[in-house]
Formats: structure tokens, C-alpha cells, sequence
């Protein structure tokens, strides 16, 4: 990985990508920092102290600690993911819009990211009335009344809204996956924190030294296996036939067709928080707190894992479809061994399709439960200090690996020589 990153940096278009992606990183830092007027964010502080387990702590673990600090980034990119969430599954069930996705190429695909844009606006409002409900209800504000309510709304609506654009020039004009290296400067944010609270713990005695030595190596056994499945693929020999076009013969190679276990990323993770903490988020919004459903309890728990295995079957059903892709084999004259053409090989493919499928899902979901599960039996997880779980774990390797494997696409296009030596 370090490796790719020198060797990227040595070509000047994507040293300019990369400067350009830590310069939009470090606006968002900023405006993390800068606080909406009327909140008391000392008051705010203290009463998010309560709720660092619970689902109000991981949208703060999410959003690098603004939430608590009611900045004008407090919403964080949790409104363009339930964008995103509700458009997409609009586009299966709405045969309109599943044309303009499909059929109408870029144009529509631009569509659709404008609707994705209106959308997330239109929830950041609802969200940001929200909040501003909440701290009022709490009565965490120096000032209230009808116009410090407009402003704090519209403050958290507009900042959505730039994180939003910050993410798309990162996609357009920085190395690319604009919104997850927003979500990923998010929790790394939160390293210096967890790492000094873990320490002062030590020494005052609440955590043992020995119990973070096992918490320590139990994140980098995480960080290893999400390694090791996010490079695994299934490998499906195919064969092309030989044919003659003039004087020249065409064909008769054999490759693969790849396959990755984890297709979907770490998106079946987001998207799963997202909305299994809908109803804890609510409530808590509304002034009151579901015990029952926060993420220590069981029902949290299994809700999280069943909508996580949902969006992994989801999300491999949209990027890779198997009778689409059968038919390309059949038109480039290429064919799976044992299987005829059409039908027959698009069964075959839907088949390892879910079984890698189920695979990854579960894989994703336990390494995202496993710290609820222990937080749930041990006092020590909870009094640790450590917010930074599987969920925060696998986006940060998973971001992290695709931001590698974007580099190296980009210099295999410059044909730059060396640069996986």
C-alpha cells in the first residue's frame, strides 16, 4: 500500500488528485469545527457523555465528532445515505425510474443523482428539525424562539448539503469515492481521541492492561481478515472459441470471470446503521430514549445483522447480473466449460453468485455485531472508551483498500511501469 501511494505521488496529475482530496478533507475538518449559533455546546458535551454507547454515539463516531459538538457538519453524510438508500430502492420498484437508470445512459444517470441531491436536502431538513428538537426539549440552547430555530435548521441543512459537494468534487476532481473519504477522515478523526482514553484509562485504573492487549489484537485480527476477504474473489474459467475472420484467427484463450466474496463493500454496513438506528434516533429526537433499542440491546443487534445480510443480496443483485452477463459470454463467443450458452451459464453464475453472497454477508455481519455482542456481556468494553467498533474497522480498511486499488487503476492507465513492484 505504501508502496502504491509513492509510486502515485511521482506522477504529477495524481499527486495534484491527491493534494486536492487532503485540501477538500481539511475544509470539511474545518467546518466540523465551527459551531451553529444559540447551542450551549458545553451543555451539548456533557449530555452526549450518556449516550456514547448508543445510537447517538455512533452517528457521533460517524461523524468525526461534530454531532455532539452540533456543528454545521453535525449531520454528517447520514442524509445523502438515506438518499441514496430510499432512490435506489425506487428505482427497483418504480419501472420509470429503473428505464432512466438503465436505459438512458449518462443522461439518465444524471437524473438520478439529481433526485439523489433534492432528496438528501429534503431529509437533511427533516433531520435538522430533528435535532434542533432535541436540544431544545434538553433545553441545551442560550437562546430560543421561531428565528434561532429557522437559522439552526437551515445551518445543518445547508452543511448536508455542502458535504454533499465536497464529496462529488473528491469523486470528480480528487482520486475518486468522494463520500466514503469523507466518512473515512470522519472515524480516523477519532483515533487520537479513543487512543489517549484507552491509556488514561489504564492509568487510573478503570482498564486493565491485560484486557487492552486482547482488545488491541482482537482489531488487528479484524483488520487482517477484512484484509484477507476484501482480496478474495472466485475465479470462473472461461473459455473463448476459436474463429477465423479472414486470413487471421480470433479466440481460443482461456481466462476467468472474477468474482469478488465482499462485492458490495462496505456500503451493506452504512446503509444497514442507517437505518437500524432509525428508531432510536427518533425517539431520541423526540426526547425520549428506546433502552430496548439501542446498540447493546438484542433486538438492535439481530435487526442490524438481518439488514446487513438484506443490502449485501441487495447491492450484488444491482452491480453484477448474471443473465447480463451470460449474454456478453454468448456474443464474444465465450462459454463456461460444462455449461451451454444462455441460460444454462447465467443459472450457473446466479448460483456462485449466492453463495459468495451469503458468504460475505455474514462475514460483514458478524464482524459488525462482535463488539455489540461484547459490549452487551462485559462492563470493561463499555467503560473502555473504545467507540471505534467492527462497523468503523471494516469501513476504514474498506475505503482504504479501494482507495489503493483507485490509484493503481489510475496508473495502469498511464501505463506507468513498476508501480506494483
Amino acid at each position: 500500500m505504501l508502496q502504491t501511494i509513492r509510486n502515485a505521488w511521482k506522477i504529477i496529475e495524481i499527486r495534484k488528485k491527491i493534494l486536492f482530496t487532503l485540501f477538500i478533507i481539511l475544509l470539511y475538518r474545518i467546518g466540523n469545527a465551527i459551531p451553529v449559533p444559540y447551542v450551549n455546546v458545553g451543555l451539548l458535551q456533557e449530555y452526549f457523555k450518556q449516550f456514547q454507547n448508543t445510537v447517538l454515539g455512533l452517528y457521533n463516531v460517524m461523524s468525526g465528532g461534530a454531532f455532539s459538538q452540533a456543528t454545521i457538519f453535525a449531520l454528517s453524510i447520514q442524509p445523502y445515505i438515506n438518499a441514496s438508500i430510499i432512490i435506489q430502492l425506487l428505482c427497483i420498484a418504480i419501472p420509470a425510474l429503473e428505464r432512466m437508470a438503465k436505459e438512458e445512459g449518462e443522461e439518465g444517470k444524471n437524473k438520478i443523482n439529481n433526485i439523489t441531491r433534492y432528496s438528501t436536502v429534503g431529509i437533511a431538513l427533516l433531520q435538522g428539525f430533528a435535532y434542533y428538537m432535541l436540544i431544545k426539549n434538553y433545553n441545551l440552547l442560550d437562546e430560543t424562539g421561531v428565528w434561532q430555530g429557522i437559522v439552526i435548521v437551515l445551518t445543518f441543512t445547508a452543511g448536508s448539503a455542502l458535504i454533499m459537494w465536497l464529496g462529488e468534487q473528491i469523486t470528480e476532481f480528487g482520486i475518486g469515492n468522494g463520500i466514503s473519504m469523507i466518512l473515512f477522515a470522519s472515524i480516523i478523526s477519532r483515533f487520537p481521541t479513543t487512543v489517549y482514553t484507552m491509556f488514561t484509562n489504564m492509568a487510573n485504573g478503570s482498564l486493565k492492561w491485560w484486557a487492552l492487549i486482547l482488545m488491541l489484537l482482537g482489531a488487528l485480527v479484524l483488520v487482517v481478515l477484512i484484509v484477507i476477504v476484501d482480496n478474495s474473489e472466485r475465479r470462473i474459467p472461461v473459455q473463448y472459441s476459436k474463429r477465423v475472420v479472414g486470413r487471421r484467427q480470433y479466440g481460443g484463450q482461456a481466462t476467468h470471470l472474477p468474482m469478488k466474496v465482499n462485492m458490495s463493500g462496505v456500503l451493506p454496513v452504512i446503509f444497514a446503521q442507517s437505518i437500524a438506528s432509525l428508531p432510536a434516533t427518533i425517539a431520541a429526537f423526540a426526547g425520549k430514549t428506546l433502552t430496548w433499542f439501542d446498540t447493546s440491546s438484542w433486538l438492535y443487534i439481530i435487526v442490524y445483522f438481518l439488514l446487513i445480510i438484506f443490502f449485501s443480496y441487495f447491492y450484488s443483485t444491482i452491480q453484477f447480473n448474471p443473465i447480463e452477463v451470460a449474454n456478453n459470454l454468448k456474443r464474444n463467443g465465450g462459454f463456461i466449460p460444462g455449461y451451454r450458452p444462455g441460460k444454462p451459464t447465467s443459472e450457473f453464475i446466479s448460483k456462485v453468485l449466492n453463495k459468495i453472497t451469503l458468504f460475505g454477508a455474514i462475514y460483514l455481519s458478524i464482524i459488525a455485531i462482535t463488539p455489540y455482542i461484547i459490549s452487551h456481556f462485559s462492563s470493561v468494553a463499555k467503560t473502555s472508551g473504545i467507540s471505534l467498533g467492527g462497523t468503523s474497522i471494516i469501513i476504514v480498511i474498506g475505503v482504504a483498500l479501494e482507495t489503493v486499488q483507485a490509484l493503481e487503476n489510475q496508473m495502469l492507465m498511464r501505463h506507468y511501469k513498476g508501480f506494483l513492484e
